[in-house]
């Protein structure tokens, strides 16, 4: 039996250039909740938030910082995070994480109905 070489070949040159994407990666610093801010010249600032002791309390402190800015007149509905080499994004359905600020998102938190954060799954059916 024989073996069209193409699509291996089609494969790996896909994979060889998606490894040369460029990958903005969080720092990954023990326990350590960080508010990033991108600047004009599309570097990331990281403000120190809390020590927080896992990546949910995290999500609830910025979540936190978010509400509190909207009370004082702000109208930054997402904000990202940064949690032990994880890129945290507040977003209108809850909050999803990624390893890089390029990659590919997935969900930590969902909102509940009243708009606070829950785990998926947590929160009974109707």
């Amino acid at each position: 039996m024989s073996v069209n070489p193409l699509p291996i070949l089609l494969l790996a040159a896909a994979l060889a250039v998606s490894g040369c994407a460029k990958r903005t990666k969080p720092p990954g610093d023990a326990g350590i909740c960080y508010h990033v801010v991108p600047q004009k010249d599309g570097s990331l600032k990281y403000n120190k938030l809390v020590d927080a002791p896992s990546l949910e309390r995290c999500a609830a402190n910025l979540e936190a910082m978010r509400i509190q800015f909207l009370r004082m007149g702000g109208n930054q509905q997402e904000i990202y995070g940064a949690y032990q080499a994880n890129f945290l994004f507040l977003v209108k359905e809850g909050v999803m994480t990624s390893t890089s600020l390029e990659g590919p998102r997935y969900v930590a938190l969902v909102r509940t109905g009243d708009g606070r954060l829950a785990v998926p799954g947590a929160m009974p059916q109707e």
